[in-house]
């Protein structure tokens, strides 16, 4: 299988994570050192799903990152462009709908939704901004947006280790533990060509959304942007 380029061509990116879903949850524990799991806890606690709440999670993968929303009482409808990390999750039974589409052309009516979150995949989308403009028409107004990212160290020896991490350890960690190495190579790449905390924020308030901040998490390997859907809809128009 040939590499995703980061022009994240749809059928490539779907085509990379189809093969490695077997062990993805597994990959993303030992390369990330176990923190995946801090990262993860710390976007459920922003999105702070209440019963009977409607939440889309975007990029839901194998449905690890809806489950925590489910157990709150909320309705979770998770959606990935890969039919195999969504059939991984439907034979572990995950407490969501799971739905196969694409975060720029989503499958669902305006306002739909109190929040709408992304963890680990609006990196891995065609169009950044149409996805953002996308989920503010999903969300009520009101409503809330959580995207947890990988971002940028903001110490710059901190960034210099992380980065010699990303080019040298992380494909070489990634032979041990996947099934398909080369899309971690491309997870490094991409990271690295991924725009810092504060040009994210502005995308985002550019894209619909209001209120816009951020958490640093391990220095700023990862950001949990948090956002919310104005109540006067201000979507650009396409």
């Amino acid at each position: 299988m040939s590499r995703a380029h980061l022009d994240k061509k749809p059928s490539e990116v779907a085509a990379m994570f189809d093969a490695v879903a077997r062990r993805y949850d597994l990959a993303n524990d030992v390369l990330s050192l176990g923190q995946d799991r801090r990262w993860r806890r710390v976007v459920t606690g922003a999105v702070a799903a209440r019963p009977g709440e409607r939440i889309l999670d975007l990029a839901t993968g194998t449905g690890t990152s809806a489950t925590p929303f489910a157990r709150a009482g909320a309705r979770v409808v998770g959606l990935d462009l890969s039919w195999g990390m969504l059939r991984v999750g439907r034979a572990r039974r995950v407490p969501a709908q799971l739905v196969a589409g694409d975060a720029t052309r989503l499958p669902f009516d305006d306002a739909t939704f109190d929040a709408v979150t992304i963890s680990f995949g609006l990196r891995n989308v065609t169009d950044t901004a149409a996805a953002l403009a996308e989920m503010a028409r999903v969300t009520r107004p009101g409503g809330r947006l959580v995207v947890g990212e990988f971002s940028r160290p903001t110490w710059a020896l901190w960034r210099t280790v992380y980065l010699e991490y990303l080019v040298r350890a992380l494909p070489a960690l990634a032979r041990t533990v996947s099934s398909s190495p080369d899309a971690y190579v491309y997870l490094a790449e991409s990271i690295r060509a991924w725009p810092d905390q504060a040009s994210l924020a502005r995308l985002v308030a550019e894209h619909g959304w209001t209120e816009v901040a951020w958490r640093n998490l391990s220095g700023g390997i990862v950001a949990v942007h948090r956002a919310r859907r104005p109540p006067v809809d201000r979507t650009p128009a396409p």
